[in-house]
């Protein structure tokens, strides 16, 4: 039985555990972010990125709001289209 899954760890130990941990991966987060931000920091086309990074964002907020604010097409209006398409084809005048 490994020494985390013993039944007789009193709570308040676990919860110093976890939270140890908790704080552990937050430092190593931060800290990669840094270092992340620090390369990008020191390339010389930073501002193509910017740029590059705002054209994306911009790209993506007219998808959505396209995704979330068109109208879908009316109904009879689309099966008209299909009536018409279909007639153009077989060539009835009805």
């Amino acid at each position: 039985m490994t020494p985390a899954s013993r039944p007789d760890r009193r709570l308040d130990e676990q919860a110093v555990l976890l939270a140890a941990g908790l704080a552990d991966l937050a430092v190593s987060a931060v800290g990669s972010a840094a270092g992340t931000l620090r390369r990008l920091l020191r390339r010389s086309d930073g501002a193509d990125l910017v740029r590059e990074a705002e054209e994306d964002l911009m790209a993506r907020g007219r998808l959505v709001l396209d995704r979330y604010t068109a109208a879908p097409p009316a109904h009879l209006e689309v099966l008209a289209q299909h009536v018409l398409t279909r007639r153009a084809v077989v060539g009835d005048d009805v």
